[in-house]
């Protein structure tokens, strides 16, 4: 196989992988370093670098879902709350090896576009990672992902873009 042919098959192949799909066996450490490290060769103006990407695995993993529970809780209008929804945020945490918030720090430099379009591309560099390393990903977005900024500690010129939930895909 040719690398060209070998590129076109990992993004033909490329498809979010949701939680219920991941098996209970861990991604290695360095493929989850590899995964995370792809971002950096993602395309960026003025080389500002503006994605922020925080590994959450085990206890600190448990601890955003619980924030992503009480978040959902606080947020959901009495209406639309759902305990079954509110069990299954905690439940795609729970299935998860891994979660990476994804973060942006606008530097002023260049437009917020600009930013957010870099760090949407460092994104798919660790889908398309993760498709080449067999681990299941999807770029989760909840409404209430902003609100995330003081449980991640974020500075004033950061905001919360997303999660990206991580897994060995179930045979």
């Amino acid at each position: 196989m040719t690398n060209a042919s070998i590129l076109n098959e990992i993004i033909t192949s490329r498809k979010s992988i949701f939680p219920k799909d991941y098996s209970a066996e861990p991604i290695e450490e360095a493929v989850l370093e590899e995964i995370v490290r792809s971002a950096d060769y993602a395309p960026n103006h003025k080389r500002t670098r503006p994605w922020r990407l925080r590994v959450f695995r085990g206890k600190e993993k448990a601890q955003l879902g619980k924030e992503l529970a009480r978040l959902y809780k606080k947020n959901a209008s009495a209406e639309d709350y759902s305990e079954s929804k509110e069990k299954a945020i905690v439940q795609r945490v729970e299935q998860s090896d891994a979660i990476v918030t994804i973060s942006i720090r606008f530097s002023g430099e260049v437009a917020q576009w600009e930013e957010v379009a870099a760090t949407a591309m460092a994104v798919q560099n660790m889908y398309l990672s993760c498709t080449a390393n067999g681990v299941g990903c999807y770029w989760g977005t909840p409404g209430f992902m902003h609100q995330l900024r003081d449980f991640l500690h974020l500075e004033d010129d950061q905001e919360c873009y997303g999660l990206f939930f991580m897994g060995k895909v179930k045979m």
